[in-house]
């Protein structure tokens, strides 16, 4: 039996063993996006439901900004690759709003996770006829801090 070809074999399966743990996007971390926000996201549970907590950088508030809630859910990785979609709900600490994120993870060629957001926030009017005024639409993109 010739055995010369088996340090080759070994080498080769345990670089794309490392190239496939890379093109996995792992929501789970702390994440931060260009404006300064902090977002830390547990670990999944097998139905990919996941909590963590949103840091703010910005606010149209005069209050103290406090870390608060988050709550989602991610859907498995489909057919088109492993960067998977999700979306998650932050209930803000201190202020009378809700905001939606949804988002899709990517991983580039070299292993950099970024996170693309589009948001809405809700915020509480005394009246309907304030609603024009009670809702912001934007985009982040996050990136791993660790």
């Amino acid at each position: 039996v010739d055995n010369a070809g088996v340090p080759t074999l070994f080498l080769t399966l345990l670089l794309i063993a490392l190239y496939c743990s890379h093109t996995l996007c792992d929501l789970q971390g702390l994440w931060r996006n260009e404006l300064g926000s902090n977002m830390t996201i547990s670990a999944l549970d097998v139905a990919g439901t996941f909590s963590g907590s949103y840091q703010t950088a910005v606010a149209v508030t005069n209050k103290q900004i406090l870390v608060s809630p988050l709550q989602g859910a991610q859907q498995p990785p489909g057919t088109k690759g492993q960067q998977p979609t999700f979306g998650f709900t932050v209930q803000w600490q201190f202020a009378d709003s809700t905001t939606v994120f949804v988002g899709q993870c990517f991983v580039d060629r070299r292993g950099k996770e970024t996170l693309e957001m589009a948001w809405l926030l809700r915020e509480e009017v005394p009246s309907r006829k304030d609603t024009w005024k009670a809702i912001r639409v934007g985009t982040n993109v996050f990136t791993r801090v660790k």
